[in-house]
């Protein structure tokens, strides 16, 4: 499991519960621009030209939307590529934790990369959902209280500022929805390429 709380894969999810049917992940502009769908993706956090929205979770919400769509959201993607031999592949954010650990409790072994790094001591968004997926996975109580705090403290939350076209604040009150959807995210790869879609 890829694990993006800030914000790519929270976007997803929102996308999905805007109507959104399937989600194909590029790694470049260009894929994505030779395609058709729904494009969202940013450059160093800001819109790409031609492309329908950037990577704001908050900014789907009043949205209604159908069909596929295609996201370039940087290194995300790349962990999703790069993760080939996994048996199963899946999205993370906090906004489906629960529905994503119903979809792997009968799996043997479970790998939670968590796409940012940041230095030791520091609040870690990736890391606080990677933890309170852990306990979920063992019948543990999560840490509720502590997980939103470490998100909002964390140096990508930072970025975000009232007014900001780009980076919104009000898009950290969605990434640290914990639970706002009952789906989970599942990747398939086909002919090459790989597909998201909700999992129920």
């Amino acid at each position: 499991m890829i694990i993006d709380v800030i914000r790519a894969f929270t976007t997803a999810a929102y996308a999905f519960s805007a109507g959104i049917e399937e989600i194909e992940l590029v790694a470049t502009v260009e894929e994505a621009l030779s395609r058709p769908g729904f494009r969202m993706g940013e450059v160093d956090g800001h819109l790409i030209p031609a492309f329908d929205h950037n990577n704001s979770p908050s900014r789907l919400m009043e949205r209604r939307l159908s069909g596929r769509a295609l996201q370039r959201p940087g290194s995300q993607t790349q962990g999703v590529v790069l993760a080939t031999q996994a048996q199963s592949l899946w999205l993370g954010s906090l906004v489906v934790t629960s529905a994503t650990a119903r979809a792997l409790q009968d799996k043997d072994e479970v790998t939670l990369v968590a796409m940012n790094a940041y230095p030791e001591g520091t609040e870690d968004e990736d890391l606080a959902a990677a933890l309170y997926l852990q306990s979920l996975l063992r019948g543990e109580p999560p840490p509720t209280e502590r997980t939103p705090s470490m998100v909002r403290s964390s140096s990508s939350a930072a970025l975000f500022a009232p007014g900001d076209q780009d980076r919104p604040i009000e898009d950290l009150d969605c990434c640290t929805a914990i639970d706002a959807f009952d789906f989970a995210m599942r990747v398939h790869r086909q002919d090459g390429r790989l597909i998201a879609r909700p999992w129920l």
